[in-house]
Formats: structure tokens, sequence, C-alpha cells
């Protein structure tokens, strides 16, 4: 099977956009395509597809209309029209249709949407009023033409514009159309008019225009950086010359012409074939290769490094050497060019199971008669590689397919076969994929390599396959695991994680839940610095289609002290002194406290420029994709609060205060002594002015709180007026941030929208949870931003286009309100609802959209499973009898 045939062989269902036109009779099935047409040209239209920016161009007769003998009965194929209006709804792409009929004809004809641009006489109109825009020289030669055209040609032959006139041709005996050429000379000759001569056509216009021009302002007008240019007219051909290499032209007519285009096709039919096979290629490369739905995605992790396993056995995502480094296998993001390591049965037959092996987070995948366990192995905490191991056993023969695309596929991969796998080429440090005894095939995908082999496991030395991706210098150990040791390895590795679970206090009640939550937490962990990640991927959508989509590859102060507390609070100490050891590194080379950025690379170094990986379709179709956060440059005063909470848990857990976590303690109330009263973009990072955010208010009464408590647990002598300081705080808000109209504590001082961050008067201690204020802000939230079982962040404007879903860490905020305020019942329901959106896996994304029941945002989400395991523990005390 060919290179292009095994990419469109999967492709994804309708999108919502592609819904639309689903009953339409579009050509669903691309392999009918590509026996059709020829495969150079099938090739050309696949290339096409995936241009960043496309625009889509016909003529209009003898195109997508078939050519009569009587013009006015030339109605096009409903195919092609039905493909062109499809096209014209997919993202970053347009479609249009330049004919020498008048516009007005063009439009009652055609019954194209206004969404396709529509050009009538060779493009001298654009309106169907253009005759307003005539001048009176162009208004008196249209005169003169009207009158004189009716007087020397015969009526059945003219077609009236509304800008000349065409004369057709066609069912004219040779004698009959010399007369007629030689009156319409005369004409020429007689008015100031620009004749265009087509095949069975002679256009009379008093605008000057040509198919060229045309085609040249709407490629201008739409900003298309490739073209598609079909037509089958002599007047066509002008347009054709002035295509681009990277364009594509193509001349409809079964007999040989000398031409501009790059292929002929046979008919219109055949043109309706090409549109639709255009429209099928790129709405799979723009709305991805099979959109799996979001959590059902599982992740890989050793406390290093991370991957992304698809239910299918696909590792589509995987960055290297650090998290937010560029990734080599970014298929997860709209498209199987952008890489991806798969493993499958040869005959293709879908998988059964996907399960993690008892508590850890090795995954395996099995197929019928076929099974396949990924982890990443263990490495040494000072090396920078990854090492990922994949191991098949199994009778039923196995597909090996390894397509790293480096530099998230900016840059061609090259492979050569080695003794014992292959090796990627040009990279800094080695990357090879080693597989002793299995005979790999080079493939020539585009301009990369792709290896392949089909192998049987139960037929190799051992009864396996062992599979070793070793990215970095640590070749050695890799190549012990593939000749025989991976066993050992894979002892090691299961061994850290069942012993690191033996030590966690767990509830009594979903205990399995929340033990995948805290091994997830403890993933996201980077145990060489200490630095933990909001979530391992960036850029999965938080609305399918639009642009809230965010690269959290980061630490936050605030979510890696709240994952790292979560974990405290089960018992774990190691990755909360790891993360206050790496934010004491920070403060360091930090001029003073407050000066701390909302978020840093968990290296400890400041974010590189936000930027857009503009040849990626992203996922579903959700664009554009990003890498690094402008929010490093925003002012968030709330970080401090759960820096000092996390200070005041671990203290307490350790019955111990190192000097280095009291000086920790003193700079982050000396950040909100200075700064607590400025305005700032709040947690949920609107780009949109500063405010003043209540939630912000509240941690920064938090932080001085915490630093209460704790000096007074050690005897530590306070540094400032910090008693003072906090009642001024709560002071603050509670005389600023209630709203009595709204019955609610609201997002901003004088507001009145709702946010559920808000909930925080009532669960950080700052109002007693009898408090009647807390109580209706609890009862406006509900009422106003729960959908089923999610929760909304807020429903107001924060400066972006689109829509995004519930956000699960909201959803726990809810509940644990509830809890607060005694609405135990409550509780219970809406954590099994929240325990019923749980992947196959266990795994949580960022939100979750009620309406569409689709998961959303990037994958798994820190503040998704550290809320899930509060509540567990919080409703531990509630179980039902």
């Amino acid at each position: 099977m060919s290179t292009v045939e095994h990419d469109y062989e999967n492709l994804s269902p309708l999108t919502p956009i592609a819904a639309s036109v689903s009953s339409s009779g579009l050509l669903g099935d691309l392999a009918e395509a590509s026996r059709e047409l020829s495969p150079e040209l099938f090739r050309r239209l696949f290339e096409v597809s995936r241009s960043p920016s496309l625009l889509i161009a016909t003529d209009y007769d003898g195109t997508i209309a078939p050519i009569v003998d009587l013009p006015g009965r030339a109605f096009p194929l409903t195919s092609s029209v039905d493909s062109l209006r499809a096209l014209a709804l997919l993202p970053s792409t347009s479609a249009g249709v330049i004919s020498g009929r008048s516009l007005r004809d063009l439009a009652a004809m055609s019954r194209l949407p206004r969404e396709v641009h529509l050009f009538g006489s060779h493009g001298g109109e654009t309106d169907t009023v253009a005759i307003d825009s005539l001048d009176p020289e162009q208004r008196t030669a249209l005169d003169g033409l009207r009158r004189d055209v009716f007087q020397t040609l015969p009526t059945t032959i003219i077609e009236h514009k509304t800008t000349g006139a065409a004369v057709h041709l066609r069912g004219l005996d040779e004698a009959e159309r010399h007369k007629v050429e030689s009156a319409v000379d005369e004409l020429v000759d007689t008015h100031a008019i620009f004749p265009t001569r087509g095949k069975q056509v002679i256009d009379l216009s008093v605008v000057p225009s040509s198919k060229a021009e045309a085609l040249q302002r709407l490629r201008q007008q739409t900003g298309a950086e490739v073209v598609v240019f079909i037509g089958d007219d002599t007047a066509d051909e002008f347009a054709l010359e002035t295509l681009g290499e990277q364009d594509l032209g193509l001349k409809v007519g079964s007999e040989p012409v000398e031409t501009h285009a790059d292929y002929g096709i046979n008919s219109p039919a055949e043109v309706s074939v090409v549109l639709a096979a255009i429209y099928e290629l790129r709405k799979s490369w723009l709305f991805g290769r099979r959109a799996i739905s979001i959590h059902r995605h599982s992740l890989l992790g050793n406390g290093q490094s991370t991957a992304l396993v698809d239910p299918n056995g696909r590792i589509c995502w995987m960055p290297h050497p650090l998290p937010h480094s560029s990734s080599m296998f970014s298929e997860i993001l709209g498209a199987e060019a952008a890489g991806f390591f798969a493993v499958e049965t040869e005959a293709g037959t879908a998988p059964l199971t996907q399960r993690y092996i008892t508590h850890s987070t090795l995954l395996e995948t099995r197929w019928p008669g076929l099974n396949c366990l990924d982890y990443l192995a263990p490495v040494d905490a000072n090396s920078d590689d990854t090492i990922v191991v994949r191991v098949l056993t199994g009778d039923t023969a196995a597909r090996i397919r390894f397509a790293p695309r480096l530099d998230y596929a900016t840059v061609p991969t090259q492979m050569v076969r080695t003794d014992d796998g292959v090796q990627v080429l040009g990279t800094s440090e080695p990357i090879s994929l080693i597989a002793p005894g299995i005979d790999f095939e080079i493939c020539d995908v585009g301009q990369s390599h792709t290896a392949e082999a089909v192998v049987v496991p139960s037929q190799q030395p051992g009864g396996a396959v062992v599979l070793v991706l070793a990215c970095g210098t640590g070749t050695g150990d890799a190549r012990y695991m593939a000749t025989g040791g991976e066993h050992h390895v894979r002892e090691r590795a299961l061994n850290f994680w069942t012993n690191w679970v033996g030590t966690l206090s767990v509830p009594s009640h979903h205990r399995e839940e929340v033990i995948r939550s805290a091994i997830t937490l403890r993933a996201l962990c980077h145990e060489p610095t200490g630095g933990v990640l909001a979530a391992p991927t960036t850029s999965l959508p938080e609305g399918i289609g639009g642009v809230r989509n965010w690269d959290y590859r980061y630490t936050w102060l605030r979510d890696g002290s709240m994952t790292v507390r979560a974990l405290l609070a089960l018992g774990s100490t190691g990755e909360a002194e790891g993360f206050l050891s790496w934010l004491t590194g920070i403060l360091a080379r930090t001029v003073s406290p407050e000066q701390l950025h909302p978020l840093y690379a968990v290296d400890g170094s400041a974010l590189t420029t936000e930027a857009v990986l503009a040849h990626l379709p992203g996922y579903a179709g959700s664009r554009p994709v990003r890498v690094g956060n402008a929010a490093e440059h925003q002012v968030q005063l709330d970080v401090f609060g759960p820096v000092t909470e996390l200070l005041n848990e671990l203290s307490e857990h350790l019955g111990d205060l190192p000097d280095s976590y009291w000086q920790l303690t003193c700079q982050m109330v000396e950040a909100v002594s200075k700064r607590w009263f400025e305005a700032d973009h709040g947690i949920w990072e609107a780009r949109r002015p500063p405010k003043h955010n209540v939630y912000t208010r509240v941690m920064c009464w938090v932080t001085v709180d915490r630093a209460l408590q704790i000096a007074e647990r050690f005897g530590r002598r306070l540094p400032g007026a910090w008693r003072q300081l906090r009642e001024e705080i709560a002071h603050d808000v509670l005389e600023n941030g209630y709203n009595e109209e709204v019955g609610a504590f609201t997002v901003a001082y004088g507001e009145a929208d709702l946010d559920s961050a808000c909930l925080f008067v009532g669960l950080s201690g700052l109002l007693p949870a009898d408090d009647p204020r807390f109580v209706s802000t609890v009862d406006a939230i509900e009422r106003e931003l729960r959908v089923g079982p999610t929760v909304f962040r807020y429903l107001y404007d924060d400066g972006l286009p689109g829509l995004e879903g519930g956000f699960h860490i909201c959803t726990t905020w809810l509940i644990e309100a509830f809890i607060k305020v005694g609405r135990i019942d409550d509780a219970w329901d809406l954590f099994r609802q929240v325990d019923n959106l749980l992947g196959p896996t266990g795994l949580l994304a960022e939100e979750y959209d009620p309406v569409a029941e689709m998961h959303l945002g990037n994958h798994p989400q820190a503040y998704s499973h550290l809320g899930y395991i509060r509540v567990a523990q919080m409703l531990d005390a509630y179980r039902p009898s």
C-alpha cells in the first residue's frame, strides 16, 4: 500500500462544520477517488490540501456545470456545488467561481451561497449592482453596444449582461459562425468595448477584465498561500498562466490542447471528484486524522519525561529532552505527518482493552492475539535521556511504524538502518530505535522517513519483541534492555510506583481512582528539578475549533503548590520539598519576591515568547497551536497564597520549620504587603486589563493568615504588622467584593459577574461556612455556572472569542463548598457525576462540555486530579452507610 493511501484510509468522522454538509452526497471514499484520478494528480491534491491557507477557484460552464446547447439551462452539478460550499466553510479555506457569465446570471444559476466568492464577466463584476460603478464614457459605450448588438445579431444567440453581452456560437454552422464573428469584429471597431474569446462564446464588455486579474484579486483578498484553479476555456488560460510553483492548475476537456495547466481532467463529473477529494483530504488534515476523544489518551511518565498513548496504541505526543522542549511525536495536534510511533495488528483490528499495570504508569494495550506494554524506563536523575520501551507479545502479526518528526515536524526527519534497528540522522544527540532482529524498511513519506516492519512476536527469540527508543546518550542501557535485560528494568519501574503508592494514605472509597490521580500528579512532578507541570501537553483546545489553545507544560507557582499539597495530604512529602527547593532557587535569582513571575519552565528558566506553529492543523482543527505562554508577563498576585498554604501544611506535617521555610514564608508575606492592593490579571489569566479580583484579594489574605499560623505554631517572631495586614485585607474583601444586588461575591470589585473562584471566600476560611454571604454565593454559582456534571469558571466576556467547557477543578470547588455548608447529599451526587467523567484509564482532562458531551483542554490536567483527590478525602468522613 502506498504512503498516500495509508494516510487517508483512517479519516476522521465528520466534524461539526462538516456535519452541516454531510448529507449532500460528497465523496467520502477517497480510495475510490484515488482510483478515478491519476496517482500523480491525487498526490498533488494531497499536498495542496495541507496548505496553511488555500483558495479553490473554478470556471462555471464546462467546469462545475456541463456544457449544454441552451446556456439558460446550464445548471451546475449538485455535488460540485456542495463541495464548494463545504470547502468555503472550512477554516483557512476559500472558494470562488470566476465566470464569463453576468454576475446576476451566475448567482441565479449556480445557487452558491455567499461564502463562495463569485466573479462575473471574467472578473469585471464582483457585485450585482456593478452598473452603478460605470463612468459616463462606459455608460455611453454600453448603451451603444446594446442598441447595435440587437440590431446586428440574432437575438437567440445574445446573452444580456450587466456590463455588456455574450455572443454564443454553439450550434451555428460554419457560414453562420463566420457572419456572426465578422459582425462582432465591426462592433468592437465601432464601440469602446473589450472582447474576450472562448471556445464557443465571445464576451463583449465595456469594462476591461480578465480571469487572470480576477484570480489575483481573489488570492490577495483571501490571503491564500496556495491556489487551485480549474477551467476549461481559452479565457481560463490567462488565469492558469498566473499560477506559481506551489499552486495547482487543472484543465477540463478530453481533447489534447496546449495549456498552462499542470494536469488535464476529462469532464465536469471529474471536476466534482476533484473538489470532493480536496474537501475530504483538507477536512481530515484540518480536523485531525481521527480526533480521538482527549480523555481516552493515557499518560506515560517516569518523573522526568512524559508521553501520551492513544487508545489504538500509538504514541502521539512526546517532547524531549525537557517537558517544554519540542516534540518528536505530535500527531495529537492534528496530523499523522506530525509524527507518531504506532503498533497495531497487521490486519488492522481494533484494540480490545487498554489499562495500566497495577499501580504504575506502565500501560498495556491488547488486541486479539497481540499485547503491547509501554513505559518510560527509569533513568539517572542527572540525565536528560528519554527511553521508551515497547514490549510486544502474542502470536498475531504486528505492524510497527516509527515516524519521528523532529521539532514539531518543522524539519524533514531522515533515518538509516543499523545492525540493531534504525537511527535518526541530523540530531544534536543520538536518537535510535533499537530492536535487534527486526528487519525495518525505510519508506519515504513526503520529505521524511518512516521505518516500518511486520513481525510475529511469538516467533522471535524469547517469544517477544522489545522496542527501545533511546533519546540521548544512554544507548548502552537501551541495548541492555533490548537484548534480554528488559524484565529487570520493568521490575525497577513497577517497584518504584508500587512502593511509592504503598506509602500513601488513601480514602476508603474510590481508592483506585484516587491512587490513579495521585500517580498522575506524581508523573507531572519533574524529579530532577522539583518543578511541576500543569499538564504535559500544549494546545489541546478548551473549545473545538476555537483559539483557546494554550501551552501548559510549565510550572505555575499556584498550580505547582496545589499539586504537591495534594500529594502531601496523601502522605508524600518528597514532592513538596522538591518544589520548595525549586522555588527557593528561583527566588535566589529574583531581585525581590513580589517580582516573581506566575510561571517558569521546570528548569527554573523564564519562558520564551509565546509562538504559533502555523504548519500544524491542531487537535480537531483547533488553531492556533501555541508554544510558550504569554501569561508569564501577567501580574498574578494570588500565587503567594498557595505557596504559603503549602509551607503551613508541610511544616505541620514535618513537625519542624527549617529556617529556609521560614524565610520563604516571610518572602511571601513581604510580596503581599507591597502589592496586595494592586489590580491584577487573576487566576484565569484573562487577556484584558487588570482589575481588583476577589479571588486574588482572598489569596493575599490567605498568605498572611497561613503565615501567622506558622509563626504561632513554631514561636517565630513576626517581622512586621502581619495581624494588622490580615485584618486590612479581610475588611477590603468584605467591604468591596460582595454585590448586594447579585447576592454573591463577584469576580471583581464593582462588577456583577459571577466567578467560581469566589467560592474561596468561604473555602479559605476568610468567612465562616455559615455566613449568609458565603451560602448565597454558593447558591448563585450553582444556579448560574453549574450545568449538569460540570461547573464553568465564569460566563463573562474575557476578551477572547469562542466558548469553553466547564472546569473540573471548579466542579470540585463546588463539591467542597457543598460539604462546607452541610449539603452532603448534593456533594456526593456531584462527586459521582465527576467520577463518571474519568477516562477509560482513569485520567481527567481540564474541562468538559456538557452539551456536546466532550472532554476538552490539556490532558491530563493537574488541577482536575488534585481537586478530585481533595474532595474524595473530604467525603471520606461522610461515607453513606
